[in-house]
């Protein structure tokens, strides 16, 4: 009897490839720098509780940067 379950495929060493390429990492990098750009302006700005930056572009960064990084994590190249 066959098991449905397929086995990952391997490179002709027998190793497993890695999930994740040098251009996943560099996205993911990409995401981080932007986090903490976000975070790091949002503490230097002067009045941190009303400032232009904390309320409005800060957020919409943090957001977005999480979005790469989700993106990042999911991204393969076309065969």
């Amino acid at each position: 009897m066959k098991s449905s379950v397929k086995k990952p495929k391997s490179t002709k060493s027998g190793k497993i490839p890695m999930p994740l390429e040098k251009i996943n990492y560099f996205f993911i990098g990409i995401g981080i720098a932007v986090i903490a750009f976000s975070y790091t302006t949002m503490y230097l700005e002067e009045n941190s509780a009303n400032g232009f930056f904390s309320l409005y572009v800060s957020p919409v960064l943090l957001v977005g940067a999480y979005a790469w990084i989700l993106f990042a994590l999911l991204y393969r190249k076309k065969a």
